[in-house]
């Protein structure tokens, strides 16, 4: 055994979009131990539960995560839902799933670009996030936002998508199609990005099922599990759902998943267009959720699944609100795929599991 040393790595690095830390125990150039600390920028945001009603909490879900908002305040909604037993109006259960969907494009795209940024290739990052700017102006368009949307209640959604818009929409994602295609030759069939991704972060089915990982992370090590598969909201309404899944474990197999989950957003969201039917958007809510009251939803974040747990007290105030987030579950299979990588893979190994940190340290 030769000599190990211990490396800090982070919490501020220039890979990384958000501040984690890693102890490194390093032997000659391998990485032997990742041992990571979380904590950077905690905001106790699930104890405001106690000071803000279930209506207005909505919005503080959403500042959980920029990136992930829309699905926050969505998980955090059906939940409040299912406590008291509302019905959501059907356009507006596809309206959201809209939304959720072209959430999951803004985020695959950011995070493309990001791996594009870690290799070095400068061009396909700005490429990634130019095309990412479009699927923004559609929030901006819809909803008047672009990171935070403010677009879902606890009962439906704030706003309407009129019908014609509805077609827009469809007709700015199969206008992105064709440059789109040319990224993802890009991406999975360049020998230069093979090479920096294949074989790096290697992480087994076997091993993802012990340490329950989720989201793209779990689907590229061969197991076909996402939430969407419930038919949840309107995922009910598809024709078909199957997840994308990649079966080589490593960095390549996670980007092909996100890439590919691109495309099967643009279809999912073609479809709902198609089937929207016309109607109210929103469920009043009246009431408090009874005393001793709990519920609990699970959501396919672009991440992987998230879930929701709040329980009432009789007020409107909630006495407790918790959610297990995706990076909080794959911070685990993190650190087995950095075990054995070379020094100088660290950086991009991380990004490849696309660590949201706002997300776990809520």
């Amino acid at each position: 055994m030769g000599k190990r040393t211990v490396i800090p790595f982070g919490p501020q690095h220039p890979v990384l979009p958000e501040p984690v830390h890693f102890d490194l125990v390093i032997e000659d150039e391998k990485v032997v131990e990742a041992i990571p600390q979380v904590g950077f920028i905690h905001r106790g945001l699930e104890k405001l539960v106690e000071k803000r009603d279930y209506q207005s909490f909505v919005y503080i879900t959403e500042r959980i995560c920029g990136i992930c908002s829309f699905g926050h305040s969505l998980g955090y909604s059906q939940t409040i839902e299912a406590l008291m037993e509302v019905e959501v109006p059907p356009r507006a259960e596809y309206l959201r799933v809209i939304w959720h969907e072209l959430s999951r494009v803004h985020s695959h795209l950011l995070w493309m670009g990001l791996l594009a940024d870690a290799f070095g290739f400068e061009n396909l990052f700005m490429q990634c996030w130019r095309l990412r700017e479009r699927v923004l102006d559609i929030f901006e368009q819809t909803t008047g936002g672009r990171v935070i949307l403010s677009a879902c209640n606890v009962g439906g959604v704030n706003q309407d998508i009129a019908n014609e818009d509805l077609r827009g929409i469809v007709q700015v994602l199969d206008g992105m199609r064709g440059e789109y295609d040319q990224l993802l030759k890009t991406f999975l069939r360049d020998r230069s990005v093979a090479n920096r991704l294949s074989g790096v972060g290697y992480l087994s089915e076997q091993q993802a099922k012990e340490l329950c990982v989720v989201g793209p992370f779990a689907r590229a090590s061969g197991l076909a599990e996402d939430v969407r598969n419930f038919g949840y909201g309107g995922y009910g309404a598809l024709a078909a759902f199957e997840p994308v899944v990649s079966t080589s474990g490593d960095g390549y197999g996670r980007c092909e998943v996100r890439a590919l989950e691109v495309l099967q957003a643009f279809d999912i969201v073609k479809e709902l267009v198609d089937k929207i039917p016309d109607g109210p958007i929103d469920a009043k809510v009246k009431g408090a959720p009874e005393a001793a009251s709990a519920a609990v939803s699970r959501l396919e974040q672009p991440r992987g699944e998230c879930f929701y747990y709040s329980k009432g007290n009789g007020t409107k105030f909630l006495e407790r609100f918790r959610i297990r987030t995706p990076t909080s579950q794959n911070i685990a299979g993190m650190t087995i795929t950095l075990q054995g990588c070379d020094l100088a893979d660290v950086p991009l190994n991380i990004l490849t599991i696309d660590p949201c940190i706002s997300c776990t340290e809520r």
